[in-house]
Parts: structure tokens; C-alpha cells; sequence
């Protein structure tokens, strides 16, 4: 690889500026993550679109990526959990077809439109106690945070005293700040938290996708092995708790800070599915994900990534392409014809829990904006969290009746 990688920031101070720098060098740029590892990052929309149909591009490191392969990762790498995970997000090929189609088999549609009801209600009674309370309130921490948490809570049946250890594993597994010693321990928690979740489903199963997967696991010969029920929990749990809390946080954002928008919504002009899309376009809740890796040799718009090479997914970046939106690639508008986006990934792997991420942000977005129409930001600055991965707000600190 290049001798000279661009080193991205693990405090995530500047995601769009960033990558902005990435696109003025071609789609394809050379970088360096922690831990002196380096990738390629694909900023531009086309050719990472293309490149995610790619059957030459692997998620799975076990058959891919020389470095895992030849055990030449420190065992507190900070992303090492992103990678190690065996599940369908690290698989490849029929394997990842076996494992997917298993999945979806328990995360249905139906179970999933099913959650209207229960979500209209958790948003509901957050909002009551946030009235309750009155006076400015930090929307962040008090609903965009809690909402989708007890949702995927309720969804997996993760009993309430598991539930803030759960919040507090996840939020370090997106804190690309964290220490190595940090991220390794906090992997160790994480296991602990999940096999004692299986544990307690088997002993007392329910009507939750916890025990579906569990069943899935205990057909026939096993289909879902002991390993990969554990890690697809660890999966499901995590894409469906900081990722919907960083969508909530950005639609927010952009709404206050974009009154004309939501002038066009409060009129009915536009939708709260038309926010979602725009906002999930405008500021992906992930800016990067890790890691892909080339089957052999690829051309990528000039670039050769080599057999064996790793591969960041840098949807922030490529959302806000110019090549592909236009000149006004950066601005947030909800009449723009071209929202197609690639914040829930694209072709095999495109998220199976996306649907009920739009259903959880356009519930959540009406119930806030009919309880409180004259709400409205702070003053001041606000701080991004700091990660490169997780693109959200450190808080969001508003006024509800426009003070």
C-alpha cells in the first residue's frame, strides 16, 4: 500500500469536512486507522455503490484479510470486535446466505409493523415526562437516546436490569476514543451481557426475537450455532440502538436548524418519511463501517485494491457526494427529488433492521413536533460525539416552547 495513508480522525471532530478531504482525491483514498492499520476508504456514492454489489468484496475476515488471517492484529486492536464478531455482518458467500435467511426468518415485516403501537406509546409516555419536568431539556439523552433503546429492548425481551449495561457496552463499542484496554475489556462485557440473555430466554422464553433466534438455533441440528446466536445478538442489539439514536439526533437537528423544511412537513407539503430519508442521506447515523475486503484484485476508478486489502465504507462521505447530488450536495432538503442514500448499506448485506428504524424515526419525529410545535434549539455550538463512527451530538439541548 501507499506509504503516505491520510490518518482519520478517531474523535470524529469534522465527519463532512473530512470527507470532503477524501472525495477531492478521488473516490478511492488510502488510510490509516487505529492502530497504524491501513484501508481504503470509499468516499465517492458510485463507486462505493458499486463496489458493495461487488461479489470480489468479502466482509469476512477469517477467508480475507491476510492480517487477521496471519494473526497480525494486537489482541486490544480497538476495532477488533467490529471484525472478530461471526455473524452475518463478518460473513461471505453461502455462508452469509445461511445466516441471513435464518435471521430474516425470525426479524419479519410483520413483527416488525407489528411495533407501531408499542412505539407510538414508549414516544408518548417519554414526551409526558419531558412535559412533566418542563423547562429546556437535552432531546439527545431524553428521547432520541431512550426511544429506540427500549424499543430493541422490548423487541429482544432484554430484561430492565440489563438494559443500562446494555446501553453502556454499546456506547463503547461506537467510542472510537476508547483505549485499547477499554475496548478489550468492554468486549469481554459485552459477551457476558449476551450469553446471559440466552441464558435467561432459555430458561423463560417469551414473544420476543431473542427466543425466535433461540429456536432458530434448536431446529434440526442446530442451524444457528451456539457462537453465531451469541454474535448475531451482539449484532442485532447494537445496529439497533446507536444507529436509530444518532438518525432521531440529526433529524432534530436539521428540522431546528431548517425551519423552512419543516414548515413544508407541518403543511403537509412533505412527509416525516421524506425527513427520514433526507436526514439519513444528509448525515449518516454511521459514518464508516468496518471493514470489507477484496477477493482479488479489483479497479476501483483507478485504483487498484488488492487482493487481501481492506475496505471503509465511508457512507457520510459518499451521501454528501457532489458527483452524484449535485452542487447542493451538502445542504438538507426534503423536496429534493434524489434521496436515495446508502446510510442502511447496499445489496447482500443491506440492514435488516432498516424498516423498523424509518418506522421508529417517523413515529418519533411526528410525536415530537405535534406535542411541542414551538420547539427549539439552544444557542451555541454543538459537539459531535467522539467517534468516527458514530455520527451524532454529544447533546441536543432545546427549549419546548421556544423561549
Amino acid at each position: 500500500m501507499h506509504s503516505c495513508p491520510y490518518v482519520l480522525d478517531v474523535d470524529g471532530t469534522n465527519i463532512q469536512g473530512e470527507g470532503a478531504t477524501l472525495r477531492a482525491e478521488g473516490p478511492v483514498r488510502l488510510i490509516e486507522l487505529p492502530g497504524g492499520v491501513q484501508a481504503w476508504a470509499v468516499a465517492g456514492y458510485e463507486t462505493l455503490r458499486k463496489l458493495l454489489l461487488d461479489p470480489r468484496v468479502s466482509k469476512d475476515p477469517r477467508q480475507h484479510w491476510p492480517l487477521w488471517m496471519n494473526d497480525e492484529l494486537a489482541e486490544d486492536w480497538p476495532l477488533r470486535l467490529w471484525v472478530s464478531v461471526r455473524n452475518m455482518f463478518t460473513s461471505y458467500g453461502s455462508e452469509h446466505r445461511r445466516l441471513r435467511s435464518l435471521v430474516s426468518a425470525a426479524f419479519t415485516a410483520r413483527r416488525t409493523e407489528a411495533l407501531r403501537p408499542r412505539i407510538e406509546a414508549i414516544a408518548t409516555g417519554l414526551l409526558d415526562r419531558i412535559e412533566a419536568d418542563g423547562g429546556p431539556v437535552d432531546l439527545r439523552a431524553r428521547y432520541c437516546y431512550p426511544l429506540p433503546v427500549e424499543v430493541i429492548s422490548q423487541l429482544f425481551g432484554v430484561p430492565d436490569e440489563q438494559r443500562e449495561p446494555l446501553r453502556t457496552v454499546v456506547d463503547t463499542v461506537f467510542d472510537t476514543t476508547a483505549t485499547p484496554e477499554q475496548q478489550q475489556a468492554n468486549g469481554i462485557a459485552m459477551y457476558g451481557l449476551m450469553t446471559q440473555l440466552v441464558a435467561t430466554k432459555r430458561a423463560n422464553p417469551a414473544d420476543d426475537l431473542t427466543s425466535a433466534l433461540i429456536a432458530v438455533h434448536n431446529d434440526g441440528d442446530g442451524r444457528l450455532a451456539e457462537h453465531e446466536l451469541v454474535d448475531t445478538l451482539i449484532l442485532m442489539l447494537t445496529a439497533g440502538h446507536e444507529t436509530t439514536v444518532n438518525l432521531l439526533d440529526q433529524a432534530i437537528f436539521a428540522l431546528l436548524t431548517h425551519p423552512g423544511q419543516l414548515a413544508l412537513v407541518r403543511s403537509g407539503e412533505r412527509t416525516w418519511a421524506e425527513v427520514t430519508e433526507e436526514a439519513l442521506r444528509w448525515q449518516a447515523p454511521v459514518a464508516y463501517l468496518p471493514l470489507r475486503y477484496a477477493v482479488e484484485d479489483i479497479e476501483a476508478d483507478g485504483v487498484t485494491i488488492h487482493k487481501g486489502d481492506a475496505i471503509l465504507a465511508a457512507y457520510a462521505a459518499a451521501n454528501q457526494d457532489p458527483a452524484h447530488y449535485g452542487e447542493h450536495a451538502a445542504a438538507f432538503d426534503v423536496t429534493r427529488e434524489n434521496k436515495q442514500h446508502l446510510s442502511f448499506g447496499h445489496g447482500v448485506h443491506h440492514c435488516l433492521g432498516a424498516p423498523l428504524a424509518r418506522l421508529e424515526a417517523q413515529v418519533a419525529l411526528r410525536a415530537l413536533f405535534e406535542r411541542f410545535p414551538d420547539v427549539t434549539l439552544a444557542s451555541g455550538e454543538l459537539e459531535p460525539m467522539h467517534s468516527f463512527l458514530s455520527n451524532g451530538h454529544v447533546t441536543l439541548p432545546a427549549s419546548l416552547r421556544g423561549e
